[in-house]
């Protein structure tokens, strides 16, 4: 079959990449100038050395992204041990604290006599223990975080000076967004990633080279590549679909929509009831990151220095885009002793720019994951199938198993023992019989 597949994102690559593999031709779509979504490498000049820095997806692990890792495997892609860790800075009141050791807890003296730091400790580990009965309970109940939240009295320091933080980072979206955030979806993840505990959390890795080693590797199976080229329009019928760029209008018999929600609502034309009705309520949030050298964006003090580095003025749940600093020199093994900083959503502008990016990430509400759930049904209707980070969680092996689960509907084969389930809600139609060895 003759299938064009619009994205290049994690999604749009796996998709491609199996389906091509498979005997199809593919032609893929990208409105960038380069492949790989947010997975972003780029080159930076520091100290007399240049070195690639990851600006996008940066970490994964063996126990929660199976497939990823797998992938990684069959590509034969280098990885490298890395840390996930978190800190918290507050400018009123002034608060510094990172999760990284007993140390950078009381880097602050202070918070060895605030009676509202020790109810946060207290807090954290009340909500790590009852984090399964919590998880149950928000399936049954379909409350909101910050529902449950009220409904077990945890204190305002532990939802200020961490988790709402904390979530609000995962999913690169607003503290107050995170209030809103389905409890339930909450805890899965939080739960499977070995969050809500202290011990035998699962080690994380980032890609040797930056992960554009595995776009590259990708891309010489993935059928023709147009980069620079956005769909403006697509058209539907009984023989196929009609998809039109600026290169002109083509026809093929599938086609794969494997960019973010509302994208592929804006490209659907002729897009029917059910079709609107799922993707409005999966929305995306615009963030900018900019990747610099300023140290003022992290903690003041270098020992609460984390990977993951959350500064605000005043805490309290807020409309406001959280701002958050990478700090890649404990993500990557970087050549540079200057630490090198993505900052997502700044406040300020930092007074050296490496570079700039515009990145959207889906936002989830209740709204968006009963709709995900109803996704299944439009797999495959009208020759259209859909795809992205979007149908799970949001993050790269959400957008691989979307992509993967795609292909499978329409019998590509999938060269690795499969980690099933595929989807936080499994996109295949009811009527796709794939054929996996």
């Amino acid at each position: 079959m003759r299938i064009a597949v619009v994205g290049a994102g994690i999604a749009g690559l796996s998709a491609a990449w199996l389906l091509s593999r498979s005997g199809h031709q593919v032609v893929v779509y990208e409105a960038n100038d380069y492949a790989g979504g947010h997975s972003n490498t780029v080159d930076v000049s520091l100290q007399g050395v240049t070195a690639p820095v990851d600006a996008g997806f940066l970490v994964h692990n063996d126990r929660t992204y199976p497939n990823l890792t797998r992938l990684f495997r069959l590509l034969g892609v280098a990885v490298h041990e890395t840390e996930m860790t978190f800190s918290v800075a507050l400018e009123q009141p002034q608060i510094e604290w990172a999760g990284t050791s007993l140390g950078s807890l009381f880097v602050q003296r202070r918070n060895l006599l605030r009676g509202r730091f020790w109810h946060m400790l207290g807090d954290i580990l009340r909500l790590h223990w009852l984090a399964p009965r919590l998880q149950l309970e928000a399936h049954s109940s379909g409350e909101t975080l910050g529902e449950i939240l009220d409904r077990y009295r945890f204190g305002q320091s532990l939802r200020d000076w961490y988790l709402l933080p904390m979530g609000a980072a995962i999913w690169s979206c607003s503290t107050h967004g995170m209030a809103r955030f389905p409890a339930a979806t909450f805890f899965d993840f939080c739960l499977n990633h070995g969050l809500m505990q202290v011990f035998d959390r699962p080690q994380w890795k980032t890609v040797l080279g930056g992960s554009r080693q595995y776009v590259r590797r990708m891309l010489s199976s993935c059928g023709q590549l147009r980069l620079r080229t956005p769909v403006t329009r697509v058209r539907r019928g009984e023989a196929g679909v009609h998809v039109s760029s600026p290169q002109g209008e083509e026809h093929y018999h599938q086609l794969v929509l494997a960019c973010h929600s509302d994208q592929a609502l804006a490209l659907l034309s002729d897009a029917d009831a059910d079709e609107q009705g799922v993707l409005r309520r999966l929305p995306y949030q615009r963030n900018r990151a900019l990747l610099h050298t300023d140290t003022s964006f992290l903690p003041r003090r270098p020992s609460a220095w984390a990977a993951w580095n959350y500064r605000v003025g005043s805490p309290g749940v807020s409309d406001k885009p959280i701002m958050v600093s990478y700090l890649l020199n404990k993500l990557q093994p970087l050549p540079f002793s200057q630490p090198v900083i993505v900052t997502l959503n700044p406040y300020r502008e930092p007074p050296q720019v490496l570079a700039e990016f515009d990145y959207a990430h889906p936002v989830f509400d209740t709204a968006a994951i009963a709709a995900q759930r109803e996704l299944a049904l439009l797999q495959g209707r009208r020759h259209t199938w859909f795809a992205g980070a979007w149908t799970g969680y949001g993050f790269h092996e959400d957008g691989l198993k979307a992509g993967m689960a795609v292909a499978r509907g329409l019998h590509a084969h999938v060269p690795w023992q499969l980690d099933l389930p595929l989807q936080q809600h499994e996109v295949l139609p009811p009527f796709a019989a794939p054929e996996v060895a």
